[in-house]
């Protein structure tokens, strides 16, 4: 039962310079990740926390170093760095399934549409798992971009293709590339 006259949450944006450019963290005042996005959606970041969490203060402001210091790490080339980035998302049980499932393909690894359905228990749920995919709130941590096409191949990434092939790229991780071929 909600609490009368609890306190407005407060959720901090930070901004963080990357070599593909401005990551958006959005934590919680326990350090917990909320939201991770590019500042070119941040517009769209912003409406879906307000959607979500519509009694929230979203002030500017600095991660926490436990939450700051993997993703510069992560950047910096130590591809399993995001592995213990606390993560809290706001989505149906499906989603969530789905987001959990992401967790378990390993940096390095890829895995297709078809093959996260399956894991998930639902084989037949392929768009519906692609829809959830790419309705993450936490990427990155959550690590939609390390599904790609059943035939290996690139496929959509709400942060551009560029930055799911150089994420990739950073992991080590193999598949196909339609534009290079």
């Amino acid at each position: 039962m909600p609490i009368a006259n609890a306190p407005l949450e407060i959720l901090t944006l930070d901004r963080l310079i990357t070599p593909i450019g401005t990551a958006l963290l959005v934590t919680d005042e326990a350090g917990v990740l909320r939201a991770f996005n590019w500042t070119e959606y941040e517009l769209a970041m912003r409406a879906w926390i307000g959607r979500h969490y519509p009694k929230a203060t979203l002030a500017e402001g600095r991660a926490p170093p436990p939450m700051r210091g993997p993703f510069e790490a992560y950047f910096g080339g130590d591809a399993e760095a995001l592995e213990t980035v606390p993560w809290k998302a706001s989505g149906t049980a499906f989603q969530l399934k789905v987001w959990e499932t992401l967790c378990s393909i390993p940096a390095g690894e890829t895995l297709s549409y078809a093959g996260l359905a399956q894991r998930i228990g639902r084989p037949t749920a392929v768009r519906a798992v692609g829809h959830a995919n790419g309705a993450n709130p936490v990427a990155l941590v959550v690590p939609c971009h390390r599904v790609i096409g059943t035939d290996g191949s690139l496929t959509g990434y709400g942060g551009s293709l560029p930055r799911k092939r150089w994420l990739l790229d950073l992991e080590g991780a193999a598949y196909r590339d339609k534009q290079a071929a």
